[in-house]
């Protein structure tokens, strides 16, 4: 554990706002560097356009000078700007002084009969430097002169203004943008702090309070609900395992009450106790503990949500295998239709059929009957008996976890309220449903489940 929490990166360690602002950021830095070179590029050419338009007209100046006075006028000693006039015989009659000593710029020479401008590094007069020159000869009656005049190139910055004022506006940009993603994101994910902050709070003892929903429709609603919809199943099995656990307390103590006066009562008068008597009594407590503990155990394991077999199972044939099985203490009618295949668990399709038929057999009168049929695309299995029948306010009651109508409890005290809680588990988890049924006599149960494809 230790090694893996060294392996975090920082970035790891940063939460979602900082991750997605600091992307942000970076996505518009780029952007921004690459509109930045764009624009000193276009500068840097509108700049040269607007020197290289200088030295034309320098040059159309020079030469009508020369035309007029019939000489070289003066030459303009600008700083950084070389000049060099040669006559016919290519002597150098004029020239700046920075090139008055310097080897001829030839290299501007592009044409002999028109002029020309062109950029040029490291001519021989100014070595390791670029220069924007022009290359511009005129008559004169003596013949051909060349006139030759460079300047230095513009930098890639154009100049520490320009560049100063591209850099403060990345900034600027870059800063804005990183400021309203941080503020974006903290709003978006607003909801979520609040969201921690309650989930935080939420306790095993206090499972009723929900996190706040948001107002917009949004994947952060939907978060919302969902945890809301995660904290009403975790309260409801909360509250299912504390009844759950009251129940099956107060269902575990009666056994163990009768096991333990029948013990104390015989043990106070030894010479009077019918040990026999006593034995059977215990061995009916045991064996009504056991069944309650095999029903427990039952529920748990429905309840953990334990994987399950799929098996194809013929419904009539389950039905006459378990018929087979069990003592009779009843006539048992069958209306069984062949060829009823659903697809599930046997041994738990068994323990339903199995709960059905012995809470049938102990309030019937005299019968039961037993269906299998289909309909609309569902099997169904109907457990019917002709006792005294379930009130229709009561139907959903029989299926709670311990409960017994009065009726139940005065034809069998022992029983323990789980037969038809699991059985209507074991339905649900084939994709199918229990309920009872209205019927002339008696309680119809009736079973949906999904035919096999």
């Amino acid at each position: 554990m230790g090694d893996d929490r060294a392996r975090v990166s920082m970035w790891q360690r940063c939460s979602i706002r900082t991750r997605l602002t600091a992307i942000t950021a970076a996505v518009m830095a780029l952007i921004c560097t690459v509109g930045a070179a764009i624009i000193l590029m276009a500068i840097r050419e509108n700049v040269r356009e607007y020197h290289v338009k200088n030295l034309v007209t320098q040059a159309v100046e020079i030469t009508q000078q020369v035309h007029e006075k019939g000489r070289v006028p003066r030459l303009p000693d600008t700083p950084g700007t070389a000049i060099q006039v040669f006559n016919p015989s290519g002597t150098l009659v004029a020239a700046t002084p920075n090139v008055a000593n310097a080897p001829p710029m030839n290299r501007l020479m592009m044409q002999p009969t028109g002029y020309a401008t062109r950029n040029v590094c490291d001519l021989r007069a100014f070595p390791g430097e670029c220069k924007i020159g022009i290359y511009f000869p005129f008559h004169m009656p003596d013949g051909v002169w060349r006139l030759h005049i460079a300047v230095p190139d513009v930098p890639w910055y154009v100049s520490f203004t320009v560049l100063g004022l591209v850099i403060a506006g990345w900034i600027v940009l870059v800063g804005a943008t990183a400021l309203a993603a941080n503020r974006i994101v903290s709003r978006t994910l607003a909801p979520v702090d609040v969201m921690t902050s309650e989930l935080a709070e939420i306790t095993v003892g206090d499972l009723s309070r929900r996190v706040p929903v948001p107002w917009f429709h949004d994947e952060l609603r939907r978060l919302a609900e969902r945890a809301n919809q995660t904290l009403d199943r975790a309260e409801t099995a909360v509250d299912r395992q504390r009844r759950f656990a009251s129940d099956a307390s107060h269902d575990l103590r009666t056994p163990l009450t009768a096991i333990r006066t029948e013990i104390e009562e015989a043990l106070l008068h030894p010479e009077d106790t019918d040990w026999g008597a006593t034995a059977q009594t215990l061995l009916d407590s045991v064996e009504r503990l056991q069944a309650l503990v095999s029903s427990l155990l039952q529920i748990a394991r429905l309840d953990a949500g334990a994987p399950r077999r799929h098996d194809p199972i013929d419904l009539a044939e389950l039905v006459t295998s378990e018929l087979a099985l069990r003592p009779r203490g009843v006539t048992v009618t069958e209306q069984l239709a062949p060829d009823v295949t659903v697809t599930g668990d046997r041994l738990h399709l068994a323990r339903l059929l199995g709960n059905l038929l012995d809470n049938a057999e102990r309030h019937a009168e005299s019968n039961v009957t037993i269906k299998v049929a289909r309909d609309d695309g569902a099997a169904v299995l109907e457990v019917q008996d002709d006792g005294d029948g379930i009130p229709p306010d009561k139907r959903e009651i029989v299926f709670q976890r311990f409960a017994r109508l009065d009726a139940s409890r005065k034809k069998d005290a022992g029983g323990t309220g789980l037969g038809l809680p699991i059985a209507r588990q074991i339905a649900e988890n084939h994709g199918g449903t229990l309920t009872i049924g209205d019927s002339p006599r008696g309680a119809r149960f009736v079973l949906r489940i999904p035919l096999c494809r």
